[in-house]
């Protein structure tokens, strides 16, 4: 069987988990853990690089 050779517009930091939930080890008043949200800084948050930024990044 051929390979997929179809290249996607994924993220090659985050590979498309763009934002994450990350739990500080604290915990609130109420007993529910503290955590922060952190979104990757290459694609702001979208999970796919815009084309030009995807062709500089493959060396094209």
């Amino acid at each position: 069987m051929p390979e997929n050779t179809v290249r996607t517009r994924r993220c090659p930091d985050c590979d498309g988990f763009p934002t994450v939930v990350i739990t500080t080890g604290r915990t609130t008043a109420n007993g529910a853990r503290h955590t922060i949200t952190v979104t990757c800084r290459a694609c702001h948050g979208t999970g796919a690089l815009p084309l030009r930024r995807l062709a500089a990044s493959l060396g094209r």
